[in-house]
């Protein structure tokens, strides 16, 4: 699968259509970004039933600086619409896959209760923070079976 262009009109659907979404935050003049687009390109093909979705920094500064990217390449990483991976730099295709791997057998029961744990209470049920215009670091679970997780469990 190609890598899809994520803009501000379609970055939190696509986080809350697919369990996993990787983001690659760069910029054209970046170098790095240069070396790591080959590779990241190649994990797009290799894992067809994963997002891998791009944002050109410069073009969508407000995205950037909503998402407090300060160096680039950066790479986020979503899982069922939790951020489970945020950091800059260059990762070689070994560590990519490595990543890819882990984010695949996270066990997200565990990741849910220390994200609730948290959230501050709130009486009205709402979640602190929630809400339009609250930021994608959370865009929602997404709304498809679970078919990632640790086997047999």
């Amino acid at each position: 699968m190609p890598t899809v262009t994520l803009t501000p009109q379609n970055y939190d659907a696509v986080i809350a259509r697919h369990p996993i979404v990787l983001v690659e935050w760069w910029a054209d003049w970046c170098g790095w970004c240069t070396r790591f687009a080959p590779v990241y390109e190649s994990s797009a093909e290799r894992h067809t039933d994963i997002v891998h979705g791009t944002v050109d920094a410069v073009a969508e500064e407000e995205m950037k600086i909503r998402a407090e990217i300060s160096a680039f390449p950066t790479l986020m990483a979503y899982r069922e619409g939790l951020l489970v991976f945020n950091e800059a730099g260059f990762l070689a295709p070994e560590a990519l896959e490595e990543l890819v791997q882990n984010i695949r057998w996270m066990d997200m029961d565990k990741l849910r209760r220390e994200v609730a744990e948290q959230m501050p209470y709130d009486p009205n049920g709402a979640a602190a923070g929630a809400g339009p215009g609250a930021g994608s670091r959370q865009a929602g679970l997404a709304a498809i079976p679970n078919r990632y997780g640790w086997p047999g469990l």
